[in-house]
């Protein structure tokens, strides 16, 4: 978008590659100026962290084996009611 201010639409779009540091520079730069300037996307961006931090960094060997099928049940069964 040639440098121009992105959207609270491209912030939802761009927010896990930042999460993950997956922007360049100069896309980074323009998704903290965005947010910076909007509390909704800084709203936004404070919920999508909170449960990370809240948790922390989880291991697949972390995760009990029965808890592990049960969340991967859900899953299907939710794929299946769409």
């Amino acid at each position: 978008r040639n440098g121009a201010m992105l959207t609270c639409a491209d912030i939802v779009k761009l927010v896990t590659d930042y999460n993950e540091g997956r922007l360049t520079p100069a896309e980074r730069r323009r998704f903290e100026e965005h947010v910076s300037i909007c509390p909704p996307c800084r709203s936004f961006l404070a919920q999508l962290r909170a449960p990370v931090q809240l948790v922390g960094e989880l291991r697949e060997e972390d995760v009990p084996p029965a808890m592990e099928e049960h969340l991967l049940a859900a899953f299907r069964d939710w794929k299946r009611d769409e």
